[in-house]
């Protein structure tokens, strides 16, 4: 089980993740925070990046606020998650 901290910007113009300034992952989502939208766009995207069910991921604490914290219910690694989101390359330019 992997568990993370993710920074959400719901109304975005475009969905997609990378890695802010401080190094924590921030996902701008196209759903608005209204009516759960946003949190469902938000596991839906990171199940499908993994490979994992909708149900494997969960989001522990911050359900109503931009900063989460979320669970994967599969055997994966943080660098793993990056490089399935597609933000690996980035995340090594910071390092």
């Amino acid at each position: 089980m992997l568990i993370f901290e993710v920074k959400v910007t719901p109304s975005a113009g475009r969905s997609g993740c990378s890695i802010d300034k401080s190094g924590m992952l921030k996902c701008a989502l196209k759903s608005p925070a209204e009516n759960n939208k946003a949190n469902e766009e938000l596991i839906k995207l990171i199940a499908r990046a993994v490979g994992a069910q909708q149900h494997q991921v969960k989001i522990m604490t911050g359900p109503t606020s931009r900063k989460k914290k979320i669970a994967i219910g599969i055997n994966i690694t943080y660098p793993q998650l990056l490089q399935a989101l597609g933000i690996e390359e980035q995340q090594r330019g910071i390092a």
